[in-house]
């Protein structure tokens, strides 16, 4: 990235009411057919000017082209049945009820190419496209053929590559897999989730990045938070391994969040695209708060690494409020920016 300290966001940005239900993760369409396509490229347009008025340098949809971070990817799938729901706990936090695999997965068109295409064609700037990682697509349903989540893992890896490449053969500049599921399974990740995800970006040239948060600034997130004491060790777990690993990327949360700083150590030599921004909230940072973040991020990442960017998506948020913490991250960076030029 040719711009020093490039800025982004995390993942989703809020939708306009005319799209779906304001200030609400995973709300249902309220438009169908031809009508709906054509909102979410308005949407994509909106979030678009907005993220270029606040100075933001690698753009994305802000995911207004999905209802749900992973299940609208698997909405796509062979194999998968959406009437044929069971009852499981997301990520040992809380319960959902999710579809179920009935047979083989497979994928035989292009998911959010379309989109991406349509995204590309109306900015020169960077882009940065989200698909959710094979860990946490297995963690987001029943598995009743596989029965096993590291071989379904494996298949969804497969598939997650032949989007990617299409991604990539449009335009996209970054791609970044969602998984949260990373900072919950230990075991599993070191085991095999971080190859199943090297495997979804196997023989990428773009740049590709793992996102790894606390999740969005829902109850029960937040509840278990609160859990997890004064210190937030668990990217401890997984941050040594992904060193090794063929991903460029690394983001992660920091900003008001329990994290110690210096578990970056732990990823040196790797990009890292730093949270400097409270999805939690509906709180502004100010500008010098945000450079405060990057300031003691700098002291374990070196500046050309260094991509500041949001905790998480920030759906939830108002867009008054998503609109100034982008301001606020635009700004806290060039702080920085103005500083280490002198």
């Amino acid at each position: 990235m040719s711009i020093l300290l490039p800025t982004s966001t995390a993942g989703s940005l809020p939708k306009p009411s005319w799209l779906a239900e304001p200030e609400t993760i995973w709300s249902a369409w309220r438009l169908e057919g031809d009508a709906l396509i054509e909102g979410k490229q308005d949407a994509l347009r909106v979030w678009l000017q907005e993220q270029q008025q606040a100075g933001i340098d690698i753009v994305s949809d802000g995911e207004q082209t999905r209802q749900h971070f992973v299940t609208t990817f698997i909405e796509h799938l062979d194999g998968v049945d959406f009437t044929k729901r069971e009852t499981v706990k997301i990520r040992d936090r809380y319960d959902a009820s999710v579809p179920t695999v009935v047979g083989a997965v497979s994928r035989k068109n292009s998911v959010f190419v379309e989109d991406a295409k349509f995204l590309r064609q109306h900015t020169q700037q960077p882009i940065k496209w989200a698909l959710p990682g094979p860990m946490t697509m297995v963690d987001t349903l029943y598995d009743a053929h596989y029965k096993s989540r590291e071989q379904l893992a494996w298949e969804f890896a497969v598939i997650l590559n032949q989007e990617a490449r299409e991604l990539e053969a449009a335009g996209v500049d970054i791609i970044q897999f969602d998984e949260p599921s990373f900072n919950v399974f230990f075991d599993e990740v070191n085991d095999w989730g971080i190859a199943a995800l090297e495997r979804a970006v196997e023989g990428l040239k773009c740049e590709t990045a793992v996102h790894i948060c606390y999740g969005y600034g829902i109850k029960a997130n937040t509840d278990w938070k609160k859990t997890l004491g004064s210190e937030w060790r668990q990217y401890e777990e997984v941050f040594p391994k992904l060193q090794k690993s063929n991903l460029d990327i690394i983001s992660l949360e920091c900003q008001n969040s329990h994290v110690p700083i210096d578990l970056l150590e732990l990823i040196r030599g790797k990009k890292i695209m730093l949270g400097a921004i409270d999805v939690a909230t509906n709180t502004i940072e100010t500008p010098e708060e945000v450079a405060d973040t990057l300031r003691k991020a700098l002291q374990f990442v070196d500046a050309d690494k260094l991509y500041p960017s949001t905790n998480c998506g920030m759906a939830p948020l108002s867009r008054a409020v998503a609109r100034g913490k982008l301001n606020a991250l635009s700004a806290g960076a060039e702080i920085i920016r103005r500083e280490l030029k002198a």
